[in-house]
């Protein structure tokens, strides 16, 4: 199945919103509402599969696996956290190299120390310009598609200020990131003037609960962005309905309440692929005694 172009929708003015998909289940959720793009975030599926921060703590390996993964689940086209690159220069290529080869369409690199941390938590650290600098310039060398689109994040914005998350965001454009991505911003006035001073495509990290102010697509594309991506909406979504879930459960001694909603059984083992599987049992399945015959 061919899947959406990030590079085509980009060039063609189509404001793209990407929401965070955290794990299968909600992968395939994702498939029956329809997004042509999809977010891998690194908090979320750190979270989802290890119940572990996202500080550093999740390696190469274990991320690129569930990339994959999402990436085999999904309909939609994936966008995907590569944290710092998961180490030095030659760490880059091989995370631009194996990011790609699990089927995504757009890498982001960000700057920090390692070991990073959610952007939308204190203490984070960047490394130099120059550090940066040369690992954009790796990740856009390493990719094998003009498909692949490297995204470049600052988390300067807390630690340098305003005009020091700007300086590097001009340069990684410079360098050539095909997106360029100023975390946490504070203020609708940071957001435009950011657009306005980088002539770069320019993503918004939509976190609920974060620094940034939360705005719709509309008003985000007024503002001068190109893409969005709201990583955290469906895995605060879901605990909070596991939450009640397990609240009803406890209080009442039971599931089947009206005060707690639960996702059509029959319509998930749809969507999971179960008649897939019915349908191939009808076809090779024998009955006992002819299979012991």
């Amino acid at each position: 199945m061919s899947k959406p172009s990030l590079k085509a929708a980009l060039a063609s003015g189509q404001f793209v919103v990407a929401p965070g998909i955290h794990d299968m289940i909600t992968a395939v959720v994702s498939n029956k509402v329809g997004f042509d793009f999809i977010y891998a975030s690194g908090y979320w599926m750190t979270a989802s599969a290890y119940g572990l921060p996202d500080a550093g703590i999740a390696s190469y390996t274990q991320m690129v696996d569930r990339v994959a993964t999402l990436c085999r689940t999904a309909n939609a086209s994936v966008i995907a956290d590569a944290d710092t690159g998961y180490g030095g220069l030659l760490n880059v290529h091989h995370t631009v190299r194996g990011y790609e080869e699990a089927g995504v369409v757009g890498i982001q690199i960000e700057d920090q120390e390692f070991p990073k941390k959610c952007g939308h938590t204190p203490f984070k650290r960047v490394v130099p310009i120059l550090d940066m600098v040369e690992k954009i310039k790796v990740a856009v060398e390493a990719r094998r598609s003009p498909e692949t689109l490297i995204i470049a994040r600052t988390d300067a914005r807390q630690p340098e200020g305003f005009e020091g998350a700007m300086k590097r965001g001009l340069a990684y454009g410079e360098a050539g990131a095909d997106v360029v991505f100023l975390e946490a911003l504070e203020s609708e006035q940071e957001m435009r003037d950011a657009c306005a001073r980088i002539s770069r495509p320019m993503m918004a990290n939509m976190a609920d609960g974060g620094r940034t102010p939360i705005r719709s697509k509309d008003e985000l594309k007024a503002l001068g962005y190109a893409l969005a991506i709201f990583p955290s909406a469906t895995g605060l979504a879901a605990a909070a309905a596991a939450e009640n879930a397990l609240n009803v459960l406890k209080t009442e001694g039971t599931s089947n309440s009206p005060n707690s909603k639960l996702f059509n059984f029959s319509e998930f083992n749809s969507l999971i692929g179960f008649e897939e599987v019915w349908e191939f049992e009808k076809r090779w399945a024998r009955e006992p005694k002819e299979a012991a015959e």
